[in-house]
């Protein structure tokens, strides 16, 4: 902020003052927006009296850097050197160095600085910097919240053109209190073409008192058609189609729903309630803690009320939790059970602190590999009745308790055997798949128990459908894919990236988050492609394919750049030995850091050309969705997440035009052998160095990467429809 800055251009200040006399000098006073000579007397100092000088400088304690201005011998002064520049309007101090042939004259370190005279005076300058940075923020924000509301409009009329493909309305916005005709094309419909029709109809997400009788709908040109009057207290009209050879169309058992305007009873907002153990940023593990997170915030900006329940873990940094404070007690299950509250991401939080230390013991996970008396199962059981107790004994009455993967499974059983019919009458379960890998027992009672039940992509849910403990409950089970969060993963508001940045500058953007990621890492400047990796480094992520990538990309002259780091000890040994081979024959064009570093992953996403994700599994995956919200081309196995959201340039387009992706997108492959990812990968290279169409061909393909919507826009609505199905249980 600019507390720092001024104080830091204080203190430079006050070394212009000392400074006086010194090896370089203003001639005149240094005023905003006008020249000024300064002189630099080289024979006085270390650099010697001979070459060519070049001034390098900025303003406010170096804040603004990055000018340079060479000097020429100074007229009338032997050994001097000159140069003129025109001082910024903004400027209360200028900075200098002096160079030589690389080498520095820093003035001992302190750098040399000439004071700028400015006549309103520094209170005044710093006032109105104030001012001018705070009309900034807020045009930022404003610009940042109109971005996000166009997506979800956007959005909202995609969702709106898929269903009125098979289901139209006229007029097209029906109003409460007029009729409406509904049209159904029994050509693209899953009811069977040339056999009589049947509307089942209802309002308000089937929550209207009004029961309809099936109505038959009436043939006319080459649609099926029926005609209602909309209740004046209608938000929404439900329709489903029943053919008499018994096909049915409830579109894939969600129904369809069209929006009514004009209702006397607007529509009311649904009370999710999250039973959670982790949760983006404060107590954070994996993908899990973020579409907590960012789930929650995107139903809740569609107008409903949104709740999290989490255990007050001893790892948390409170003082990132907004209002913090505790609130009540209860007794249950052997101890008093505090509760505490506050705001996280925008979101209602309640913390549950068990005392019989359950979660004080410094970490979220592994209790089971430590000497004490607990085991992670025990823990988070304990934890999913602590929290329908919570619920009963604060009164709260959710419409929808959404619990997550193994650890919170219990909550399903538990609220129908033990809450249900005592005390908690009106909700309904939704459960979450994240990693089907873990927990099968504890995942097939929460399915057989859960009015709905969903995992983290369409692919994944088909790969997994089948399995022992969810198969029979298939009728009810899901895939939405994950999204990212618009307002974190923004190049366009992103403090760690060196320019702003979206799909109207791309190449700019991305040339400059290039250069400023070889900056930092230590690569050479060259005109060569960036393979970025950022990933856990386990089996599960593929790691056999993430080695032979960088040694197949510096082959054809790729630099690489892997952020990430391994549990397993031995497979950190081993790449720790990758990691020094390479920096001995690779040392400007390979950079392997093992660490968790959010700033660097954000500049790896916007300066790397290609992210590669090559895993033997994955339920969704973000990593790829960052990556192409940042222009980076990804390259992934086609299993999961990752096949529902790349596609391929070369083979995807039918398959990506009839999803409604907008466009082809990457490089994927299928086996999960090196001659597999070497087909994906060297195409994409050879894309990036023109493959016959130059150069263009890439730009384009980055410009429509960012251009697509893969946020929590599309999700957020799928999975509200999820909430209302599962309230008709």
């Amino acid at each position: 902020g600019d507390g720092g800055l001024r104080e830091e251009v204080d203190q430079a200040l006050a070394a212009a003052v000392l400074a006086e006399g010194n090896l370089l000098v203003a001639e005149g006073k240094a005023e905003p927006g006008k020249d000024l000579t300064v002189t630099y007397r080289a024979g006085e100092g270390h650099l010697g009296s001979e070459g060519d000088f070049r001034l390098v400088w900025g303003f406010n304690a170096w804040s603004q850097k990055g000018f340079f201005a060479d000097m020429v011998p100074a007229p009338g002064e032997e050994g001097a050197f000159q140069a003129t520049l025109k001082v910024p309007k903004d400027a209360a101090v200028l900075d200098f160095v002096v160079e030589r042939g690389g080498q520095y004259d820093n003035n001992c370190g302190l750098d040399f600085h000439v004071e700028v005279e400015r006549r309103e005076g520094l209170e005044a300058f710093w006032s109105a910097r104030a001012k001018e940075a705070e009309e900034r923020r807020r045009s930022k924000e404003e610009a940042k919240r109109e971005r996000i509301a166009s997506g979800r409009r956007e959005a909202l009329e995609k969702a709106r053109a898929k269903v009125e493909a098979v289901l139209s309305s006229e007029p097209r916005a029906p109003r409460a209190g007029e009729m409406v005709t509904l049209r159904l094309d029994a050509s693209v419909s899953a009811v069977s073409e040339g056999v009589g029709v049947e509307a089942k109809l209802s309002f308000n997400r089937n929550a209207h008192p009004l029961d309809l009788p099936a109505a038959k709908m009436t043939p006319k040109e080459g649609k099926l058609e029926v005609t209602i009057l909309v209740p004046s207290d209608a938000w929404a009209i439900d329709a489903k189609f029943v053919a008499e050879d018994g096909t049915t169309d409830d579109h894939h058992g969600f129904g369809y729903h069209l929006p009514v305007s004009g209702s006397v009873a607007p529509e009311p907002p649904q009370h999710v309630l999250h039973v959670a153990v982790e949760m983006a940023p404060i107590a954070k593990v994996g993908g899990l803690a973020d579409v907590v997170t960012s789930i929650g915030r995107a139903v809740q900006d569609m107008g409903h009320t949104v709740e999290v329940v989490l255990p007050k873990y001893d790892t948390i940094d409170y003082g990132e939790v907004l209002g913090f404070r505790e609130c009540e007690s209860f007794e249950w299950g052997g101890t008093t059970n505090r509760v505490f509250t506050g705001i996280v991401e925008d979101l209602q939080v309640w913390f549950l602190q068990p005392g019989n230390g359950f979660f004080d013991i410094n970490m979220i996970y592994g209790a089971d590999w430590e000497p004490i008396p607990m085991m992670d199962s025990e823990r988070f059981g304990f934890f999913s009745k602590a929290a329908l107790e919570f619920l009963l004994q604060s009164g709260r009455q959710p419409d929808i308790i959404h619990c997550h993967d193994w650890s919170t499974a219990l909550v399903a059983k538990s609220y129908w055997d033990d809450y249900h019919e005592h005390g908690l009458p009106n909700s309904s379960v939704v459960f979450t798949i994240h990693n089907f890998g873990y927990g099968e027992d504890a995942i097939g009672e929460a399915a057989m128990y859960s009015q709905k039940f969903t995992t983290v992509s369409p692919s994944y849910a088909n790969e997994i459908r089948h399995e022992g403990c969810i198969a029979q409950y298939s009728e009810k089970f899901t895939g939405i894919l994950n999204g990212i969060d618009p307002a974190i993963w923004d190049p366009l508001d992103d403090p760690h990236l060196p320019l702003a940045y979206s799909s109207a500058n791309a190449v700019e953007g991305k040339s400059a988050a290039k250069r400023a990621l070889r900056e930092r890492v230590g690569l050479r400047n060259d005109d060569v492609p960036v393979l970025g990796i950022v990933s856990r480094l386990t089996q599960q992520k593929g790691v056999h394919l993430m080695e032979h990538a960088i040694w197949t990309a510096l082959e054809r002259g790729c630099q690489v750049v892997v952020l990430g780091s391994a549990f397993d000890p031995k497979m950190q040994e081993h790449w720790n030995e990758l990691e020094l081979g390479l920096r001995h024959r690779f040392h400007d064009q390979a950079k392997l850091i093992f660490a968790y570093d959010e700033p660097l992953s954000h500049l790896i996403y916007a300066g790397s050309d290609m992210i590669l994700v090559p895993s033997m599994f994955e339920p969704c995956g973000l990593t790829q969705l960052i990556a192409m919200r940042y222009g980076a081309i990804p390259v992934v196995r086609q299993t999961g997440g990752l096949r529902d959201t790349v596609f391929d340039v070369d083979h995807d387009a039918e398959r990506s035009e009839s999803e409604g992706k907008g466009g082809t997108n990457g490089f994927t492959f299928e086996g999960a052998d090196q001659g597999g990812m070497d087909y994906a990968l060297h195409r994409a290279i050879d894309r990036w160095y023109g493959g016959g169409e130059g150069q263009e061909a890439w730009e384009d393909l980055v410009v429509r990467v960012m251009a697509q919507d893969w946020s929590w826009n599309e999700p957020a609505m799928e999975y509200m429809d999820l909430y209302y199905a599962a309230k008709e249980r």
